[in-house]
């Protein structure tokens, strides 16, 4: 911004010397600044000025803080991981018979531990993590990653200036990254596929938070059947759902009360397991340690054929929760989440795997409950009582992510507006979804009533993880190809390698589509059903508004009162368009005998980055002459922030964007008149350092008052004027003008898109949250003028 001793100014090279060069090249360059900066057309992308919201503040990335990260991911993270050892075997080998004991707890065995080394360690800790927005990790994060890089999703030349916008790419680009991108551009069928496969993986993380609490708690209850053989299983179920009753009762309160709690609690988790497996090895048979080589795995298969092949069901389960890893990134950091990993995680989780494969060895029986038929009998309860809280801790942490899931996906217009509740001042993050969370509780305390153990759950959870990770090589793989641009082989090696092994669990678990494996299919067919429909009939509704926008030849036929009478105030119009005057604005000035004297156009949108700086979240420019006193406002957010500001306080944020874009414009309007007065004198050499100091210096904007016949009318309302009508508008009162539109198909619409638009759209729109809340718009406050859409 140039300014009173702007550094611009300064560092053109502009000085009080005669030098006839300097003077010329000093004129040259404001004119060329000038040109840039001063425009009268509809667009954003020369008047866009950006405004700060409030102060951020950057986290030192020092050891101690490393290390901090890395104790409280372990709480967040890696609860679902670390709960895993509670049902694996049992899963693995269902029924409680294992043919060849010795042999085949050796072959499941090494299964688990490379299962462990390839796919949490080798995928996500060393590549997978790589693949982060900008520190956000997750589904939505690599769609937002390809979507920037190709241009998938309508993105305004402004965004593109966010600091968070940018993309890292490693290498020069290449033909190969070129084409790939040319037709992800090119092609509406790869850009549907790409958002299908999205939402697919998004959908399968929702149904993972809808069985982690139903898996995780009947876990750790059917411990109670260890210590009190004679108790029926029924017990354990209605003890299992009482305690998933309250889990999903406290989740209104937020998770920042006890979260302080999940760290210590699963440190000591994961140190329980480790001791305890610890211990079962120093006692069990040395043959275990011959799962460390991987040719036991063939002969597994070998010896066992379909029936190897159909655990690979249970084997998958030692992985639940890996997603997690990456999804959340964005609260931790990627040395952080590597760190917890490989000191404290995977050495405990493959000490428990080790310690149980030992016991079963000996004792084969008590494969069903093998877990807490290996904890020595002293320490039954105490580990008991740990574990119980492990679970309910993961179970927690999954249902906090379905909640981050929605909302993102709600944010990229793929899920209905629904009630969000910040239950945290200190971390915007914590979300509560009241819908949401007693959707999840209902299919929850369904699932574990109705199938009453964990061999059926384990075949649902399976299919919901393993989904999910082939989605995630999936777009992964592309990201390799068309952003890193690294060496084909080495991303067909990574896809081929990772996809090979994926599918082969995945082929196993929906082999048990019967037994359990329909859950996870059908909770992600509804959701997809619901993202598709939502996301189809917004799309449609806003190219039936850039459409029908009105054009700035019909604004100014109307003239300074825009043909009706301007009154005191200030009037927010909202409405989803970055260009134009919306159609809705023609129904406001037709059917009101009186408008607002201050108009401000505010559009609410959502970029394909993950955060958009608060420095940089708000752009402002005017519409039409200064005499109409309009304006347009673009408030800008990531697919993870989060909308936490008050009417009030948005209204103060707004008026103060106003003021200093008023500011703003008058100054880079005297020095337009400046560099004009400037080019006609007759020695420029000469006048030039004269005018920029007195430009500089504010003496000269008084000299340069009069009227310069500019193209526009109504210019000459000065600085003062615009400020003082704001403030007394402001003061007046602000009204926030909302249309409420009902959306149609047209009448010659093929009998799939009325279905679609006219019954499901219909449908999702009557019962999703009111735009106006959404919004946090004061209900006295509101103005709605109806009108149809016929897409």
């Amino acid at each position: 911004m140039v300014g009173s001793g702007s550094p611009e100014i300064q560092s053109a090279g502009i000085s009080s010397s005669d030098d006839d060069e300097d003077s010329t090249a000093g004129v040259d360059y404001l004119r060329r600044r000038l040109k840039r900066l001063i425009s009268r057309h509809d667009s954003l992308e020369e008047e866009a000025a950006y405004f700060p919201w409030m102060h951020s503040h950057n986290q030192s990335s020092s050891g101690l803080l490393l290390f901090k990260l890395a104790f409280q991911s372990i709480g967040v993270v890696y609860g679902d991981l670390g709960t895993s050892p509670l049902y694996v075997f049992s899963s693995t080998f269902t029924g409680g018979h294992i043919p060849n004991p010795e042999k085949d707890i050796v072959g499941a065995l090494s299964l688990i531990l490379y299962t462990l080394l390839l796919i949490p360690l080798c995928k996500y800790v060393l590549v997978v993590l790589r693949a982060n927005d900008n520190g956000e990790g997750g589904t939505f994060a690599l769609y937002s990653l390809i979507s920037r890089y190709a241009k998938i999703s309508v993105v305004h030349p402004t965004d593109r200036q966010l600091s968070t916008y940018k993309l890292q790419v490693p290498s020069k680009e290449l033909e190969r990254a070129l084409w790939i991108k040319e037709k992800l551009e090119n092609s509406g069928l790869l850009k549907n596929l790409l958002l299908l496969i999205t939402l697919i993986g998004t959908c399968m993380i929702i149904g993972d938070g809808t069985l982690t609490p139903a898996i995780s708690v009947l876990s750790a209850i059917s411990g109670l059947k260890v210590a009190v053989p004679t108790m029926d299983q029924n017990v354990v179920v209605i003890v299992s759902i009482v305690v998933l009753v309250i889990l999903f009762s406290l989740q209104r309160f937020g998770t920042s009360k006890v979260a302080f709690l999940f760290a210590p609690a699963l440190l000591l988790w994961f140190l329980t397991i480790g001791v305890i497996g610890l211990y079962n090895l120093s006692r069990g048979d040395m043959r275990v340690f011959q799962a460390l080589n991987p040719w036991h795995i063939y002969l597994y298969f070998k010896r066992n054929g379909k029936v190897a092949w159909i655990s690979l069901g249970g084997i998958v389960l030692c992985i639940t929760g890996t997603e997690a890893m990456f999804a959340d990134l964005g609260h931790f950091s990627v040395k952080s989440i590597q760190i917890a990993f490989t000191t404290v995680v995977l050495p405990c989780l493959l000490l428990a795997y080790g310690g149980q494969a030992s016991y079963l060895i000996r004792n084969p029986e008590h494969v069903g409950e093998a877990f807490y038929k290996s904890i020595p009998g002293p320490i039954f309860w105490p580990v008991f009582v740990i574990a119980t809280m492990a679970a309910v801790i993961a179970s927690q942490a999954m249902i906090s992510a379905s909640f981050s899931v929605m909302k993102m996906a709600e944010s990229m217009g793929c899920f209905p507006r629904v009630h969000i509740l910040h239950t945290s001042k200190r971390f915007p993050g914590q979300i509560y979804i009241p819908e949401i969370n007693w959707l999840i509780m209902i299919l929850t305390v369904a699932l574990t009533a109705g199938f009453k153990d964990t061999t059926q759950l384990g075949n649902a959870y399976g299919i919901a993880v393993v989904a999910t990770m082939c989605v995630t090589t999936s777009l992964v793989t592309l990201i390799m190809l068309m952003i890193w641009q690294i060496n084909v082989l080495v991303a067909l090696g990574f896809f081929l390698l990772f996809g090979t092994i994926e599918l082969a669990y995945l082929s196993s678990v929906l082999f048990k589509v019967t037994e359990g494996g329909w859950v996870p299919l059908v909770l992600a067919a509804g959701l997809l059903f619901v993202m598709y429909i939502w996301h189809y009939g917004t799309k449609m509704k806003h190219k039936y508004e850039v459409r029908h926008k009105l054009p700035m030849d019909w604004i100014s036929q109307l003239g300074s009162n825009l043909g009706t009478v301007r009154v005191a105030g200030l009037g927010l119009v909202y409405n989803e368009l970055v260009h134009g005057v919306p159609g809705i604005f023609h129904r406001f000035i037709t059917y009101l005998p009186a408008i607002h004297s201050v108009l401000v156009f505010v559009c609410i949108r959502y970029v394909p980055v993950a955060t958009v700086p608060r420095d940089e979240r708000i752009v402002v420019r005017r519409i039409g002459p200064k005499s109409y006193h309009m304006y347009r406002c673009i408030v800008r957010y990531g697919y993870r922030d989060m909308r936490t500001e008050t009417a009030w306080l948005f209204e103060q944020l707004l008026v103060e964007c106003l003021e200093n874009f008023i500011r703003r414009e008058a100054r880079e309007e005297a020095l337009e008149r400046a560099e004009n007065a400037a080019a006609a004198a007759n020695n420029e050499s000469l006048c030039t350092p004269l005018l920029l100091r007195r430009v500089e210096s504010g003496e000269f904007e008084e000299d340069l008052m009069v009227a310069d016949n500019d193209e526009e009318a109504g210019s000459s309302v000065s600085e003062d004027d615009s400020l003082a009508l704001l403030r007394k508008c402001r003061e007046t009162g602000i009204v926030y003008l909302l249309g409420h539109g009902d959306v149609r198909a047209r009448k010659d619409s093929f009998f799939l898109k009325k279905l679609v638009i006219n019954y499901f759209y219909a449908f999702l729109r009557r019962n999703c949250k009111q735009r106006a809340e959404t919004l946090n718009i004061p209900p006295g406050q509101l103005l709605r003028i109806g009108m149809t859409y016929f897409v």
